[in-house]
């Protein structure tokens, strides 16, 4: 009964991530709109954590499974894709290392922060 409490929580957000897709005219997913929403009502303590903890856990276990429609997706349009394959690979290793490296220096850079930041105060 308790799974089924949390899971119905995690809908109803979800559920208002939808409402808030139809109402915003913004390129932004329903989805974010949802994780912004549980986001605020954990921060606020509207929700608390163990209110939807034991089935967040367990979404975030099969997330895997939930890419094999997208990955089977892939394999169907193939045809439709193989063209711009290498273009597509091309940009995928260029942002990834690109997002690697700017996370890398601003996590560089808030650990210097907070270093100096310690060194002021004492």
């Amino acid at each position: 009964m308790k799974f089924l409490k949390q899971f119905s929580i995690i809908l109803l957000i979800s559920f208002l991530g939808e409402i808030l897709h139809m109402l915003i005219p913004l390129p932004v997913p329903a989805s974010v709109y949802g994780l912004v929403l549980m986001l605020g009502a954990l921060i606020t303590g509207i929700l608390k954590l163990g209110q939807v903890r034991e089935t967040a856990a367990f979404l975030i276990e099969i997330m895997p499974v939930m890419f094999i429609p997208a990955g089977v997706g892939l394999m169907e349009s193939w045809s439709s894709l193989q063209p711009v394959w290498l273009p597509v690979i091309l940009i995928t290793i260029v942002t990834t290392i690109l997002v690697m490296a700017v996370t890398g220096k601003v996590t560089q850079a808030m650990i210097r922060k907070e270093k100096k930041d310690e060194r002021v105060s004492h």
